[in-house]
This record gives C-alpha cells, sequence and structure tokens, in this order.
C-alpha cells in the first residue's frame, strides 16, 4: 500500500504551508483500507476548500486506485 501512501502525499504536501507537518496513517479492515490524513490545524482549509471542493477531489483521485484483494481504499481528513 506505499504506493497509495506516496501517491496521497504527493497530491497533499505542495496544497499545503507546513509539508512536513503531514502525516499519513493508515489500518486495513475487512472491505477497506484507510487512510487517516493529518495536517498542520492552520493548513486544514487548505485540504477542505471550499465547499470541500479540494478533499472531494483528492478522494476521487484516491479512490481510483486499484488495491490488491479487490478491498476499496477510504479517504479521512483528521481534524486534530
Amino acid at each position: 500500500m506505499t504506493d497509495v501512501k506516496e501517491l496521497i502525499i504527493a497530491i497533499v504536501q505542495p496544497l499545503v504551508e507546513h509539508p512536513d507537518d503531514v502525516k499519513l496513517t493508515e489500518h486495513e479492515t475487512e472491505r477497506f483500507m484507510e487512510f487517516d490524513l493529518q495536517v498542520n490545524p492552520s493548513d486544514i482549509g487548505r485540504i477542505i476548500g471550499k465547499q470541500g471542493r479540494v478533499a472531494q477531489s483528492i478522494r476521487t483521485i484516491v479512490y481510483s486506485v486499484k488495491t490488491p484483494y479487490q478491498k476499496r481504499v477510504r479517504l479521512n481528513i483528521v481534524d486534530a
């Protein structure tokens, strides 16, 4: 799953003012590969965007990735 993780980080880091504060944790459930994205509190608005458009765009790209065992990918944006 490092490919998906690298993809998310590659998309998110250029969008934020504090790229070193981007943290991504992953865990697997029976049906999903879930990724929890945490950024600096001052960057949360940049990740979500107006009316959630940036977050939805990131999720659309990530959800299109194929994973082994037919698991779906889920991206959660964690508000610290």
